[in-house]
This record gives C-alpha cells, sequence and structure tokens, in this order.
C-alpha cells in the first residue's frame, strides 16, 4: 500500500471495531475499537500491534475476537493489560527475591538469610532476571538447578529447598495460585566430603599459586593459611583488617552464618597483606575493578590445576581437589598439632558441636588467644613443609602444641 496524505483507518466488514490504521509514512497498525457500555459511553482504542510477525490479517483477527470476549464480560481490554503490566513489574523475579529476602527469610531464617540471598542472587536471578514469577515454570527451575548440580551438587540442593520456600510464600500471599515447584523433587542427597590434602598436595598448590598473580594467587594463600571460606576472603575489605594488632574481623553481614567472627593474622596470612597494604590501604582488598570481589573463581582454579599439574606429578597433585577442602585440610593439621576440638571450630566460625545447643547458650569464651596460638603454629608447620617437602606438617614430637586455657598461657 502507497503512503497516504493522512492517517486512514480500514474497517473489517465481518468482526465490528477490527481494523487496520494507515499512517501518512505507510505504517500499518491492527487495531480493536469499542465501548465499555452503551453508545452513551466513550469510544476506546486498543493497539493489537504492527503488521508483520506475529501479526498478520488472521491472527490479528483472532486477537481481536478475543479481546471482544472481555468486552463482552465487562472487562476493558486496555485496563487488564496496564493490571497485568503493573503485576509483571512487581512479580519480576529479580525484584520479588530482594521482597523474599526482606519480609520473609530475614525474619524466619535469622542464620541462614544471608546464603539464602547470595544463592538466589548468584544461581537464580541472573537465569530468570525480571521473568514474572506466574510465568516460570517447573522445567525452568529444573533446568537451573541441573545445571548447577553438574557443577556444584551441595549448592543445588540448597538453592531447591531455597527456591521451593520463596514459590511457597508466594503462594501464601497470593501473588502465585499455585508453587511451579510443588510435587516436585529435590536433587540426590550430597555425598559428604573427607578430602583432605596431603603434604605433597598441598605444597604443591602453594608453590603454584606464585605463577597464578593477582588475585588469586594472594587468595588462595590466604585460604591456606587461615582455613577461612572462599567468599569471605575473596571480599576482604580493607577496613576490616587491623595490621598492627594482627587481626582480621569479618562482620556479621558477610558471615555465612551472621555471626561476626575474629580471624587471628598469623606470618603468613601477614606476608600477603601487608605488600598489598602498601599499594592501596582502602576499598577491597583483591578487588580488580575497584568496587567488586574478584569473580572468575572456576577459571582460576582450573588455571592453577594447570600449574600443579605442570610442576608436580599427578601423584603428588593428587585428585580432584576444591577450594573447600582447604578448611577441612587446616581442621586436620589443627589436629594433629593438637589443637582443642573447640578452638578448631571458633577458627572455622562453626556454630556446631561445642558452640551449639545449650553448650552454645552458656559457653561465651571467643577462644581469641587460643586462635591466634593454634594460626601461628599451623603457619610454623606450614612454613617448614614448604621449605622441605621431605618433611611433614608435624615432623617431631616438640612441634605439638597444646592449646592449653587462658590463664595457663598467660603464665607462660
Amino acid at each position: 500500500m502507497a503512503p497516504v496524505a493522512a492517517d486512514t483507518f480500514l474497517w473489517d466488514i465481518d468482526l465490528k471495531g477490527f481494523g487496520l490504521k494507515v499512517t501518512s509514512r505507510g505504517a500499518k497498525t491492527y487495531l480493536l475499537q469499542y465501548r465499555m457500555g452503551g453508545r452513551e459511553t466513550p469510544t476506546r482504542r486498543y493497539t493489537i500491534g504492527a503488521h508483520g510477525s506475529p501479526w498478520t490479517p488472521e491472527t490479528a483477527r483472532q486477537r481481536a475476537q478475543e479481546l471482544l470476549l472481555l468486552v463482552r464480560r465487562g472487562i476493558d481490554p486496555a485496563e487488564a493489560e496496564r493490571t497485568e503490566r503493573q503485576a509483571s513489574v512487581e512479580l519480576a523475579f529479580d525484584r520479588y527475591v530482594d521482597l523474599f529476602i526482606e519480609r520473609y527469610a530475614k525474619r524466619e531464617q535469622a542464620r541462614s538469610w544471608r546464603q539464602a540471598q547470595q544463592t538466589l542472587r548468584l544461581h537464580a536471578a541472573p537465569y530468570f532476571r525480571s521473568k514474572a514469577l506466574p510465568s516460570i515454570e517447573r522445567r525452568e527451575i529444573a533446568r537451573l538447578v541441573e545445571d548447577v548440580a553438574s557443577r556444584q551438587p551441595a549448592t543445588a540442593r540448597y538453592l531447591h529447598a531455597t527456591l521451593r520456600k520463596l514459590f511457597r510464600w508466594a503462594v501464601s500471599r497470593g501473588d502465585l495460585n499455585q508453587s511451579p515447584m510443588s510435587e516436585m523433587s529435590a536433587p540426590a542427597p550430597v555425598t559428604a566430603r573427607d578430602r583432605v590434602l596431603s603434604d605433597g598436595e598441598l605444597t604443591a598448590i602453594w608453590k603454584a599459586t606464585g605463577d597464578l598473580g593477582f588475585p588469586f594467587g594472594p587468595i588462595f594463600r590466604l585460604l591456606i593459611a587461615t582455613g577461612q571460606r572462599r567468599e569471605e576472603v575473596g571480599g576482604m575489605h580493607w577496613r576490616e583488617v587491623d595490621l598492627a594488632n594482627r587481626t582480621w574481623t569479618v562482620p556479621a553481614e558477610r558471615a555465612k552464618n551472621g555471626v561476626a567472627h575474629l580471624v587471628p593474622l598469623n606470618a603468613l596470612a601477614l606476608a600477603e597483606l601487608q605488600p598489598l597494604s602498601e599499594l592501596r590501604a582502602d576499598g577491597l582488598v583483591f578487588s580488580t575493578t575497584g568496587s567488586t570481589a574478584p569473580s572468575g573463581w572456576s577459571k582460576a582454579k582450573a588455571r592453577l590445576d594447570g600449574l600443579v599439574s605442570a610442576g608436580a606429578t599427578r601423584d603428588a597433585a593428587g585428585g580432584l581437589w576444591r577450594a573447600h577442602d582447604l578448611r577441612r585440610t587446616l581442621a586436620t593439621g589443627l589436629q594433629r598439632l593438637g589443637v582443642r576440638f573447640e578452638v578448631t571450630e571458633a577458627i572455622l566460625n562453626h556454630v556446631s558441636g561445642s558452640r551449639a545447643g545449650v553448650s552454645g547458650v552458656y559457653q561465651r569464651h571467643n577462644w581469641a588467644s587460643e586462635k591466634r596460638v593454634a594460626l601461628d603454629s599451623w603457619a610454623s608447620a606450614l612454613e617448614r613443609l614448604f621449605s622441605n617437602a621431605s618433611t611433614s606438617l608435624v615432623s617431631s614430637p616438640s612441634d605439638v602444641v597444646a592449646i592449653l586455657p587462658v590463664a595457663a598461657m598467660a603464665m607462660r
């Protein structure tokens, strides 16, 4: 159709109100004209869409028929669309995650809401983005959980449980009629890992980090030296670090269990942080952008594995290992050094075992002095090991350090 001097309307003979608008420039748009009441009510127009996929005369006419059914039921199509659009914004998944955390998780999961928030933001929000909750299908959730399970089986189970709570809460609020996860099976339980790195593996990994560079070289060395969690080390801020007093305080909002955590810095940890503080002593310690914590953990780990394999035999490198295994290795090493179980729990910031239940309520000692002695002993054992790979972490009875009560230590 050639361009016309002014907008022209072509109306369907058989379907009253359905038409095609042609602009002076030749643009063609299908529309529906209708009234919500008798002839005394004003005429309203609803834009179906521009000519072209998916709108053809046939598909546009079919849509017009659907809209007229709404009109006959007393529903204004334009108002219904505005309401649906508003609901889609309010129920957009990425926004709903924040609502769920603020109004449910923080109240019902006082100790674990941060983990729920981190899991949803890291795995689910980038996947669903702003998709409205009612339009999220079970198969989409299944694909997401399966994808995460292929890399992080334990995280996949937690993600599944957290999403299930989110959708159930949405149903309880009336935002959904039914959860898409109703009767959806959880991923298979994960066999508890007991992977502890051998002295040879630990030595090979430590030496390989020297070729890894910033930020992951220092990060992995701090993981070995302190036994802290990967995300907590990666997100370390200079305001948390007191080099003069040799301490690092992980604030409650960054700790996995929501409990602030004091980490005494041993010689190996200080050797990593002091040179970095001379370059920049504010903001995030390991940021490459100046404002965000480092990402790309899997690539850094793969590169580290390659460096280990290149610098040691396959047997020395061991089999598969994960960053979390470094925490278990430190705990086992402290046990070999004679450190009390309660002190190891305190170093790992575990609210379990000796710090759980009634014992945790009445046992308020923070083990600060004992933690420092233990981590200093761990650093000394590592230094001996790395300087002479033929030795073990505990090379003689004299290397065993008994972690004594505070009063006894004050007398030494």
